[in-house]
């Protein structure tokens, strides 16, 4: 089988899914003034999708969310999160951290909602709301297409918890359906990757979660060393390895609160001699969309110069050497 046709395939189904994913609304009436704060727990991919959501939800909603390890539920014995709300994210709904996690955050006082790929998972058995990614067979070890739908599952949700927010992000679903999916950079940021041996992939806000899960990508598909920062933190020690040779991959939104913060990174890279690209939605003609479906739009444009990357590598992106589709952790 070609390498990477797999992934490739999934890329392309990713506007989509996440249409699909979005336009499935659950029926969810909260009492949002019983809800102090909502936790996320996921790891990987899913981490990203999460982080991207935390975003959006606390803009759109007022109340704070963050992320809880897995660990406090897997090894340790939870806590108190009494007036809470839980999102598991779990593409199989198999792992058994996952799955302890949302039994132990109901067993804690939470309402337990999951987003899972995987019809009756176990993680859906242990939750009191799904939301299905409806993406299909995902055969890449990559996720791609569930990463994408679970950014729209969980748009869905606060959708449901805000329906003012609804019809902007319909609005954007239909953004995402009408959106190329090649950047026009693609190939000169594929180039510069190859040669690459240290990648920092920057955003702020949404960009970065979105900038999370680029540098997972690059790292598992392509063996490069890559790391995610905000701009916000760049620029303390880590600017120092600038000094080494270092590409910069910069994941702008367009949200215009975050473009002095990106546009200071830019600058201070460009001036240390680093070769850098930013991506933006409107390089592909899309504005007005909400910030969660900006970086989804971005994880979409920038998932296809990450598989050319690696397939220019002489690796297979569909199954990279050392990893499996379900990680069994604890």
């Amino acid at each position: 089988m070609t390498r990477g046709l797999h992934m490739q395939s999934e890329i392309a189904e990713a506007p989509q899914v996440f249409a699909r994913a979005l336009l499935t609304v659950p029926s969810l009436n909260p009492n949002l003034s019983r809800i102090n704060a909502i936790y996320t727990v996921a790891r990987g991919s899913s981490d990203a999708a999460a982080s991207i959501l935390s975003y959006e939800f606390m803009r759109e909603l007022g109340k704070p969310m963050t992320s809880l390890p897995p660990s406090v539920f897997s090894l340790g014995h939870g806590v108190d999160l009494t007036n809470t709300l839980a999102l598991i994210i779990s593409q199989s709904g198999a792992s058994e951290d996952l799955v302890l996690s949302a039994r132990g955050a109901r067993e804690a006082g939470a309402a337990v909602v999951a987003i899972t790929n995987q019809p009756d998972s176990a993680v859906e058995q242990e939750a009191d709301v799904t939301l299905p990614i409806q993406a299909g067979p995902e055969l890449a070890i990559p996720a791609t297409k569930t990463v994408i739908g679970s950014i729209a599952a969980g748009m869905a949700l606060l959708a449901a918890l805000n329906p003012l927010y609804r019809s902007r992000a319909q609005a954007s679903a239909k953004a995402l359906l009408a959106a190329p999916i090649d950047h026009p950079q693609a190939q000169a940021i594929t180039a510069a990757l190859t040669q690459a041996s240290h990648v920092y992939v920057i955003g702020r806000d949404v960009g970065f979660g979105a900038a999370h899960e680029i540098a997972l990508k690059i790292k598992e598909t392509c063996a490069i060393h890559a790391e995610a920062y905000s701009s916000s933190e760049v620029l303390h020690g880590p600017l120092q390895l600038a000094t080494n040779p270092l590409l910069t991959l910069i994941l702008d939104t367009g949200q215009p609160d975050v473009q002095d913060s990106l546009n200071t990174a830019e600058t201070r890279f460009l001036a240390a001699g680093c070769p850098v690209f930013r991506i933006r939605p409107d390089d592909v003609g899309t504005t007005g969309i909400t910030p969660a479906a900006a970086a989804a739009l971005l994880l979409i444009l920038a998932y296809p110069i990450v598989l050319n990357t690696a397939l220019a590598l002489g690796h297979d992106p569909d199954r990279p050497t050392t990893l499996s589709k379900v990680t069994h952790t604890r």
